[in-house]
């Protein structure tokens, strides 16, 4: 009995090694060399509502023209325009005409005051014209020879105390358009206080139309 134990467990033993064998073989034939790695392409549909426009470009829109430069001294020409009273003052338009050979815009107060000369040499006679805001300030463009005007109006030197008026007659208009700093002389001939306590002369904003 102690001779025929070693044949059957040697018996049992070699079936066991045959199927570790088979195990093997499977294992070592699913990563060989020999067999070609296959790559799928997948196509993903665009999702809906998608774009298939191309992305807008990064460029700058252009920039819109620029509009016309604002009237110079030398742009225009100033004149003394229609004239007329009412209740102790005299209303009188001063005129500002395109002579250029370009559009150019004029915008709010002209700088007005009466002088005792036709030039830099003149001094300034009482106080300057104060704003009337009477006309909404406005840009008025100007094409070469269009006008536009604004209105002073001058108040009688009679209406004030002559001890506190001192009146005088003054015979020029010293005239600065809007933002500029260089004067136009007008004729103008009116009485007025020399006194600048009392200010006789008030200024509208400049609006379109001679």
């Amino acid at each position: 009995m102690g001779s025929s134990a070693f044949p059957a467990g040697r018996a049992l033993a070699i079936p066991l090694l045959a199927c570790l064998a088979v195990v093997a073989a499977a294992c070592s034939s699913g990563g060989g060399a020999g067999h070609p790695t296959v790559t799928v392409t997948r196509t993903v549909p665009p999702s809906p509502g998608a774009s298939s426009r191309p992305a807008p470009g990064t460029s700058s829109p252009p920039a819109p023209p620029a509009g016309p430069a604002e009237c110079a001294t030398a742009d225009l020409r100033l004149s003394v325009g229609t004239s007329q009273g009412a209740a102790g003052t005299i209303y009188t338009n001063i005129d500002f005409t395109n002579e250029s050979s370009s559009a150019c815009f004029v915008e709010g107060y002209p700088g007005v005051s009466l002088v005792s000369a036709g030039s830099d040499a003149g001094s300034q006679i009482g106080a300057d014209a104060k704003r009337d805001p009477v006309t909404p300030v406005r840009a008025v463009t100007l094409a070469p020879g269009q006008t536009a005007h604004a209105v002073l109006g001058v108040a009688e030197a009679g209406n004030f105390p002559a001890s506190k008026c001192n009146p005088v007659t003054a015979h020029w208009l010293k005239v600065f358009p809007p933002d500029q700093f260089t004067a136009a002389y007008l004729r103008f001939t009116t009485q007025t206080c020399a006194s600048t306590s009392e200010p006789t002369m008030r200024i509208t904003a400049i609006s379109a139309g001679a």
